[in-house]
């Protein structure tokens, strides 16, 4: 399966119609690899936010160090 894109000056892109309902989320992951980018659909980014939440501190504000952890965990290559 194969589509262009366009990306606008701010950086932009609407994804075409098959390639969004191929990846079925609302939360897509890129990654760079040997100048090659790959996109993957994120399913569980809500229960890494919650379980996230009820051990720190309340979601409103901490979204940011939650997507980093989940990051980070990534990067490791170890459940988040």
């Amino acid at each position: 399966m194969s589509a262009i894109a366009k990306i606008t000056s701010k950086g932009q892109v609407t994804l075409p119609r098959m390639i969004r309902e191929h990846l079925a989320a609302k939360v897509i992951e890129f990654d760079l690899r040997d100048g090659e980018v790959t996109i993957r659909s994120v399913k569980s980014a809500a229960g890494s936010l919650s379980a996230y939440s009820k051990k720190h501190a309340p979601l409103k504000g901490v979204r940011g160090e939650v997507w980093k952890e989940v990051a980070n965990a990534k990067a490791k290559n170890t459940p988040a």
